[in-house]
């Protein structure tokens, strides 16, 4: 699949999530966990819907920030805290299709970045489409957060 990257200037956006250090072999074991406990937070404070999931990882450890982007606040419980994705530029792409092919849109991003001569700051994120039952018809935003020019 070809990855078309653009540049855009990203606001900060809120989330809520749980934060943790982890390994890159273990990550896909941890997510979910994570993510179920955010949700199950957002549940008990009457929302259970509306919220895109998002995956920030803030640099190569990984150390990440697992849950979804919420902006109006809520109650928050155990490890569920208030965060934000980050601001500034930001070369993104649009993954359509199974979560296994992620790898290769950040891949994409990696090498437009060494194409056009821009520098990754460290931190990534993805922000996930609807849920659907069709790989075909999921998507996920991959999104790279860039040094600034000049």
């Amino acid at each position: 699949m070809s990855h078309q990257v653009t540049v855009s200037e990203a606001a900060a956006r809120p989330t809520v999530v749980v934060a943790a250090t982890t390994t890159w072999r273990e990550f896909p074991a941890v997510w979910p966990g994570l993510l179920d406990e955010v949700w199950g937070c957002l549940r008990a404070a009457g929302i259970d819907r509306g919220c895109r999931n998002v995956m920030l990882y803030l640099d190569d450890v990984p150390n990440v920030e697992v849950g979804v982007a919420l902006d109006r606040p809520g109650p928050l419980t155990g490890r569920v805290t208030a965060s934000a994705l980050p601001a500034g530029p930001v070369a993104t792409t649009v993954h359509r299709g199974s979560y296994a092919g992620l790898g290769a849109a950040h891949q994409a991003v990696a090498d437009w970045c060494a194409a056009h001569d821009r520098t990754p700051a460290g931190p990534r994120w993805e922000v996930y489409g609807p849920h659907h039952d069709d790989p075909a018809e999921v998507w996920t935003e991959v999104h790279w957060l860039l040094h600034h020019m000049g």
